[in-house]
């Protein structure tokens, strides 16, 4: 059995999960003091007061570093690369030190999992960053030559119910092709053609809505209000990011709290759920398209794929495309874990930042 850590660092808090194999033993959220985290210029700054925070946690279950056969970090924000689990190298690390593709508290995972790795000669990757690009040239035009589609989604749990699905099933991951919708605060729809992720919809900047986003928005209306004078441009993004979707109609990113109030009888929380339902379902038929009409199966997988009321709407609008499979939840730290697995038992390949698999 082999005993791996996971890590996902937060702003003001450090996750961490120690499994056993796919077997989780215990999970606990470092939160952080404001005043602690303040003392730091940056993020990779506190590099030594989490890696304290973490070995300190570990103790107090009974556990060291030295017990340990692997450590699974969050990705952190990297230059474009493709989906898989990656050695983490000297260019991986001076480009996290350097935010060269943006700043983030999940930057710091490489360097905490990197000085376990040389303390206790145990390998260290980090899986499926944000900056997962794998969308093929013609997904990236825009129509605009000023403006290029990026990808941004949900890498790590898209490609953790892939594999789910494909064990249940009993093929291989490259072996058929998916349309996934992560459904959360933020929404995800990703079109999967034999293993690669070939185009992306992110309700950070297109697609449908979201509890908090508000997703492809009419743009000639948007260059009207940003010009308006009502927002500035910091307040017009977290408007758009943080305080849009759902939240701008109903003043609430829950759920559930909604569809309490649709069995209340509030016609306006169906009449804005219903809408959500409809931009996702519209934005699976998009990637059904991407994909040629050659679905085997749609995911829905999220926090709001618990939801039987969104789902089942999704899955009445989208069912004729191909077979729906429900996976709720977003289990990031088991999603850690079972990439480190997939490497032991020779199921993945590790891959080099800035290269080629590493054999």
């Amino acid at each position: 059995m082999s005993k791996i850590l996971a890590i996902n660092p937060g702003s003001t808090s450090t996750k961490i999960s120690l499994f056993d194999e796919n077997k989780e033993i215990f999970t606990e959220n470092i939160v952080h003091k404001y005043e602690d985290l303040k003392a730091f210029k940056n993020i990779i700054e506190q590099e030594e007061f989490r890696f304290n925070a973490i070995k300190k946690a570990l103790e107090e279950r009974g556990f060291s570093f030295s017990d340990l056969d692997a450590v699974a970090a969050r990705g952190g924000i990297l230059r474009p690369v493709r989906a898989g689990v990656y050695a983490i190298n000297d260019l991986m690390l001076s480009d996290l030190k350097n935010a060269v593709a943006g700043e983030h508290a999940s930057n710091v995972s490489a360097f905490i999992a990197k000085r376990i790795s040389e303390a206790y000669n145990i390998p260290a990757y980090v899986i499926d960053p944000v900056s997962v690009d794998e969308m093929e040239d013609v997904a990236r035009i825009s129509g605009f030559s000023e403006i290029e589609r990026k990808s941004l989604s949900h890498a790590l749990n898209i490609r953790r119910v892939i594999f789910s699905i494909a064990e249940k099933y009993g093929f291989s991951y490259e072996e058929k092709n998916f349309i996934v919708a992560h459904l959360g605060g933020g929404i995800s729809v990703a079109a999967v053609k034999k293993g690669r992720m070939v185009d992306v919809e992110s309700a950070n900047c297109e697609g449908p809505f979201s509890p908090e986003r508000a997703g492809g928005l009419p743009i000639l209306d948007l260059v009207d209000l940003c010009f308006s004078g009502k927002y500035t441009k910091e307040e017009l993004k977290r408007k758009l990011i943080q305080e849009g979707g759902m939240y701008s109609y109903l003043g609430t990113k829950d759920v559930k709290e909604v569809e309490e109030r649709i069995k209340k009888g509030d016609e306006r929380a169906k009449l804005i759920l219903n809408a959500m339902i409809y931009q996702i379902s519209k934005t699976i038929g998009e990637m059904a398209t991407v994909l040629k009409g050659e679905v085997d199966y749609i995911i829905l997988t999220g926090g709001i794929a618990k939801s039987d009321y969104v789902s089942e709407r999704i899955k009445e609008r989208v069912g004729f495309i191909a077979q729906v499979e429900r996976i709720p939840g977003e289990e990031e730290m088991l999603a850690l874990a079972e990439a480190v697995i997939r490497v032991i038992k020779g199921m993945e390949k590790v891959r080099e930042y800035g290269g080629d698999y590493v054999d």
